[in-house]
């Protein structure tokens, strides 16, 4: 029987509680480790307003006049104990930041920020996140809230030297017919260059609405020609994640670390060559796993999934994608060799145009052969 973590949610059966051979563990007296930050690598998981640092978003607060708890602009605003984190706490915060997205010049600013930090991390990819009903209002309409950041991601890949890509994601909270019309906002844009939609996903609290509900959406996404990654697998366990594969046919998976309480999911995965974002930061801010040690990277990665590690909403959570890497190493005990075979997984996950992948390939290639 699964037992269960003080957040409440089980953790893996038996069946996978073993302990399975993980491949990326360095033998004693053979470690060698490179800098993380000139590791090429993919950012597939990110969100527009959680991509803010808080500098950026203390900054916009004070130009528009908005006043902000303390904890949001405390830099780690959901490090509490386990049994106080949670999916309400976070979407409280995550809206008050939202507030402070006043103008298109700040819409412009955040696609920036996040491809000037990504790049100097060493992204050669960004797929960014959003939800353009949230911005409709204050950029009159669905369509101009949604081009304004296109337009920008198409000017910041060439600012940074980085290929940024938009996912629209509908919200689970919102009604399926929303989810509808912006399958068909974001079919309009479809494309594998930088300032295109590159995917069409589904976000937002996994225990709301049905996701059945959502299919036609994503049947209309399909057609269209987007990719699809939907979240699943993070507050709801390894059944969410079957009934989207079963039904959604997604290239990624938002998520998908609590696979791990079923291996036959597992294996599905796997066989259905379905890349997980998997963000332990987000996780642990949660309340999903009480701490970093408890998310299952190594049972998932030595099972043969591919894994795109992802920040998130850094915003909230504390931690860019460096810092994710860098936990792969000093949390999970992945040697070099494991690291660069998860960024490959990350740009091989990518659905960015195909040229942006196999030059930072041949990257990672020569960053494991350096010294």
């Amino acid at each position: 029987m699964a037992s269960v973590t003080s957040a409440g949610v089980p953790q893996a059966s038996s069946e996978v509680q073993g302990s399975p051979t993980f491949l990326g563990t360095a033998e004693e007296g053979h470690t060698r480790t490179r800098d993380i930050r000139s590791l090429p690598k993919a950012h597939l998981h990110l969100h527009f307003t959680g991509s803010m640092t808080v500098g950026l978003l203390r900054r916009m607060s004070e130009e528009h006049g908005i006043v902000l708890n303390k904890e949001l602009i405390d830099a780690s605003p959901l490090r509490v104990p386990a049994n106080r984190r949670g999916w309400f706490r976070f979407q409280r915060l995550y809206d008050m930041a939202r507030r402070c997205v006043q103008t298109e010049q700040d819409m412009r600013t955040i696609v920036d920020e996040a491809a000037r930090i990504d790049a100097a991390e060493g992204s050669r990819i960004l797929e960014i996140q959003v939800t353009p009903d949230s911005y409709a209002k204050i950029m009159g309409g669905l369509t101009p809230a949604l081009e304004v950041i296109l337009d920008e991601a198409k000017r910041a890949s060439e600012r940074y030297d980085i290929a940024v890509g938009v996912i629209v994601a509908a919200a689970r909270t919102h009604h399926p017919l929303e989810a509808k019309t912006l399958a068909r906002l974001a079919a309009q844009y479809v494309g594998d260059e930088p300032g295109s939609v590159v995917g069409f996903g589904l976000s937002n609290d996994e225990r709301s609405g049905r996701t059945s509900d959502f299919f036609p959406a994503f049947k209309i996404a399909e057609k269209a020609g987007l990719p699809l990654m939907p979240h699943a697998g993070e507050l709801l366990g390894p059944e969410h994640i079957d009934e989207v594969l079963k039904n959604v046919h997604p290239v990624r998976i938002g998520h998908g670390v609590r696979a791990a309480e079923n291996m036959q999911v597992v294996r599905r995965i796997v066989e259905a060559k379905v890349t997980l974002e998997v963000c332990p930061a987000s996780n642990v801010g949660l309340g999903v796993y009480a701490d970093k040690s408890q998310v299952p990277l190594q049972l998932l990665y030595s099972a043969g999934v591919h894994i795109a590690l992802g920040a998130d909403d850094p915003l909230l959570f504390g931690e860019r994608l460096e810092k994710q890497y860098e936990d792969a190493r000093a949390v999970y005990g992945f040697d070099d060799e494991a690291i660069a075979q998860l960024a490959r997984y990350s740009l091989e996950g990518s659905v960015m145009a195909k040229k942006y992948c196999d030059a930072a390939l041949t990257e990672v290639d020569e960053w494991i052969k350096s010294r």
